[in-house]
């Protein structure tokens, strides 16, 4: 495994629930960040900014089931509620009754769960989980605003059983790379590594299962993006303005659909700004995170 990897697996721990072996980090100290990572890669993701952070919050970062070292359980029907559920159990585990969250992608979505419970149990004598603020980095978080890349709509396809068998690294390279910012690429060992958390333990075979987020993002418009548009809590959108997914189009919509929510827009900066400009991630999230 590449060394860098190897480290950062080392520096993890594991939480056993319900059977599944789920690896995540837990570093620092101060009042918990909540890191939720994107689709296909990992908590590796959160890697660069990590450094920037950890000195002033306890931060927490899950592989989430099916990615990474994670559990990669086969015919599994995944799906963004029981990702939202084990963020719940381990932080009930650790117990942790009040998060900052700073989510990504795959993890926009499952903070928009995270941030829905919140909101239905407002009125209630257990208040569970207390999120006090949410910044979210590029992800679908209005379904009309997203552009899927032809890869993901291909792994979704009939045919995604057969191309998920002849996906290598190369070709995840290719489809890859262009969500990142032109300055702001990857090179061939970062690619690597996150081709590498895919592969463990024969995840590439998972690709098209994962990808079913992208129905439910359409099935649960109403309650994912209510979350948004009703929440009580301190919240922003941090967005890389080159992401051909989920850039410019996804910044116009929260404009009008998330007025009273802050919006940091970097220019230059793709699909991943807390890879490709970990210090405006950090500072805007140390804005609200307090």
């Amino acid at each position: 495994m590449d060394p860098l990897l190897q480290q950062w697996r080392n520096g993890g721990r594991t939480f056993e629930h319900a059977g599944r072996s789920l690896f995540y980090r837990d570093e620092g100290d101060g009042p918990v960040l909540l890191c939720l990572h994107g689709y296909p890669t990992a908590s590796w993701d959160w890697h660069r900014v990590w450094p920037l952070l950890v000195g002033r919050y306890r931060l927490i970062a899950m592989d989430m089931l099916g990615f990474g070292f994670s559990d990669k359980p086969r015919g599994h029907q995944y799906s963004i509620g029981e990702q939202a559920s084990l963020h719940e159990a381990l932080l009930a585990s650790l117990g942790i009754e009040r998060v900052h969250v700073l989510a990504h992608d795959y993890g926009d979505t499952v903070a928009q769960e995270l941030m829905a419970r919140r909101a239905q149990r407002r009125s209630s004598p257990e208040p569970g989980l207390q999120l006090d603020s949410v910044t979210l980095l590029n992800g679908g978080l209005f379904p009309e605003a997203h552009h899927a890349r032809m890869i993901q709509t291909l792994l979704r396809s009939p045919l995604g059983p057969l191309l998920v068998r002849l996906l290598d690294e190369r070709a995840f390279a290719r489809s890859f790379t262009p969500i990142f910012g032109a300055g702001t690429q990857p090179d061939a060992a970062e690619r690597a590594r996150f081709w590498a958390l895919i592969e463990h333990n024969r995840g590439r075979l998972l690709m098209g299962q994962l990808l079913h987020y992208i129905a439910e993002r359409k099935r649960h418009r109403e309650r994912w993006v209510g979350a948004l548009t009703d929440a009580s809590m301190p919240l922003q959108l941090v967005v890389g303005m080159e992401d051909p997914v989920s850039g410019p189009d996804m910044a116009r919509r929260w404009r009008e659909l998330v007025p009273r929510g802050g919006l940091v827009e970097l220019e230059g900066i793709g699909h991943y700004p807390q890879w490709e400009c970990p210090s405006r991630v950090a500072a805007s999230v140390m804005e609200i995170a307090r």
